[in-house]
């Protein structure tokens, strides 16, 4: 298991497009992978999950992955974090 933290760094925060972007990446995988915010955690293959964690520019999620695929799982969503989902 892979267990790490991710920034959000997009001004506009886990909106709907980069939510989208998210869930759309993670299901390529076949690893379980969770985003957990104030000890809350969600399938980040989910986007209504997604959306409730209402995650805002700065803020710092917890990363778990686990699963076959788990290693190349979390340094995709840890590179579309990083790279603020393609916005400026």
């Amino acid at each position: 298991m892979i267990d790490t933290q991710v920034t959000v760094t997009n001004r506009a925060g886990l909106h709907t497009r980069p939510a989208a972007m998210l869930v759309k990446l993670a299901s390529q995988f076949k690893s379980e992978i969770h985003l957990v915010r104030d000890g809350f955690s969600i399938n980040a293959k989910s986007i209504i999950g997604v959306m409730t964690l209402a995650a805002e520019q700065g803020s710092t999620l917890g990363l778990q992955v686990e699963g076959i695929d788990e290693v190349e799982a979390a340094a995709a969503v840890g590179e579309l974090f990083a790279t603020g989902f393609g916005e400026p």
